[in-house]
């Protein structure tokens, strides 16, 4: 399902003195099979953008484009309780969203409004969902959600929403919170599902290390437009203008940008091991 936004525009408050324009004339397209990265500094627009994908914001009038695959979500028409089943949307600190009496029955709810199989289907997609995120079934299915640890609870959460086997998969901050460990641990699910039922992954982040090491393109949002959409090896070159939005590089682009003082060019993706393995290169060819 490929994601088409053209002149895409909304505003917060219209007709008021409070309005706020928060996206203006946005252009973007993100092909199916990506793993795409949305960054821009706070209030320039990143997670309005992304709840207009499955109908959360809708768009404002004059809004030229705005397609999810075979969803037209301009068209009053759209079946919008079909299109969020497609396309699951995991907010920051996803497991503030869970609050069933039990994990099985949190996993459920989303199954259940857009589908309503029977007890034994349910049974069976839930305890899909939580084994796909790594959770034993048997072991957390009559839990309370509120006694499970923060990490069970973010995957339970992520269950939630992956139940219904979604396309694409947004999330927002998805890794706010946790641990270095906890963060790789959960990219390598993200990746684990990106290879399944999940065709297109879509982050809003504001680690640039996280951007760098796992997206395929990224869209640099500012003031409510787009400033640029690049593969992260290219984004990251410009980093001055980034700083100038009050934005970060990786750490890869501060040790690449300090090399280039000093004179070596490292010709880096900035992802940890290319850089590594390029910046050994260089020191081999100076002995």
């Amino acid at each position: 399902m490929q994601i088409v936004a053209e002149n895409l525009s909304h505003v917060y408050s219209p007709k008021s003195k409070f309005a706020v324009a928060a996206l203006k004339n946005v252009s973007l397209t993100i092909e199916e099979g990506e793993f795409f990265g949305i960054i821009g500094h706070t209030g320039s627009g990143k997670s309005t953008f992304i709840q207009h994908l499955n109908g959360l914001i809708r768009a404002d009038k004059g809004s030229k484009k705005l397609t999810v695959g075979e969803f037209d979500l301009l068209d009053k028409e759209c079946d919008f309780k079909k299109l969020r089943s497609k396309v699951g949307m995991v907010f920051q600190y996803p497991e503030y969203q869970l609050f069933a009496d039990t994990v099985a029955a949190d996993v459920a709810f989303g199954l259940k409004n857009f589908e309503n199989p029977n007890e034994a289907e349910t049974a069976a997609r839930v305890k899909e969902a939580l084994e796909t995120v790594g959770l034993d079934y048997e072991e957390v299915k009559d839990k309370s959600p509120f006694d499970l640890s923060g990490g069970q609870k973010r995957r339970a959460a992520i269950a939630g929403v992956i139940v219904t086997k979604p396309e694409i998969l947004v999330l927002d901050e998805p890794v706010a919170g946790l641990d270095p460990k906890g963060k790789t641990e959960f990219f390598r699910l993200l990746h684990a599902l990106h290879g399944g039922f999940v065709k297109t992954i879509v982050i809003v982040s504001h680690d640039m290390d996280n951007v760098a090491e796992h997206c395929t393109r990224a869209a640099v949002f500012d003031k409510g437009e787009i400033y640029r959409v690049a593969p992260p090896k290219e984004l990251f070159r410009d980093a001055a203008a980034l700083t100038a939005m009050g934005l970060d590089v990786p750490v890869t682009g501060y040790l690449a940008a300090q090399l280039k003082a000093a004179g070596v060019f490292v010709d880096t993706d900035f992802t940890v091991a290319d850089f590594a393995e390029k910046t050994l290169e260089k020191w081999r060819e100076r002995q």
